[in-house]
């Protein structure tokens, strides 16, 4: 049996997402120790024209469940971008993971050649889905995740790379 598209998409932006879950406790739970006002992590930025924490968890988990519902060629669920709190961002944390649970492997079949059309502010790219996943979906995801990371550890949260990759 061959790696599969779903393999390479699902599970580790699954994997992934549970440890973003897990960042997000420790933030919570910094704010609390050091009675931080939890605003002051989810608004951080690493410099003034990058999105803050809470952006870059709701980025981080529209790329997940795109890529997932575009590649099995599916309808994208749609999220309020509404998030104010660490227990709001845990909330659409969870609520990705439980689409990605939803959607079956057999549902990728196909799919490294599936037409994927991105419309974006002054363009639309396109894609033959293997290529979606390896050059846009995966990048993208990792980015966010890693920035959201980079903003807690930036900001004194006790996470290392083990927090990042997850057991």
């Amino acid at each position: 049996m061959s790696f599969t598209i779903y393999q390479a998409t699902v599970p580790p932006m699954r994997h992934t997402l549970g440890n973003l879950a897990q960042l997000l406790a420790k933030a919570e739970a910094h704010c609390t120790a050091r009675k931080i006002d939890p605003q002051a992590l989810l608004g951080a930025r690493l410099f003034p024209d990058m999105f803050p924490l809470t952006r870059q968890v709701q980025i981080a988990t529209d790329a997940a469940k795109g890529a997932a519902a575009r590649l099995a060629g599916i309808e994208n669920p749609r999220f309020e971008d509404n998030e104010a709190s660490f227990a709001d961002l845990q909330a659409r944390v969870a609520k990705t993971i439980a689409f990605l649970d939803s959607v079956r492997p057999e549902q990728f079949e196909g799919a490294e050649t599936r037409h994927i059309s991105i419309p974006l502010r002054d363009r639309t790219v396109e894609f033959a889905g293997a290529q979606f996943l390896t050059q846009w979906a995966q990048p993208n995801f990792f980015f966010h995740v890693t920035t959201a990371y980079a903003l807690l550890r930036h900001n004194g949260v006790e996470v290392g790379k083990r927090d990042y990759l997850g057991g």
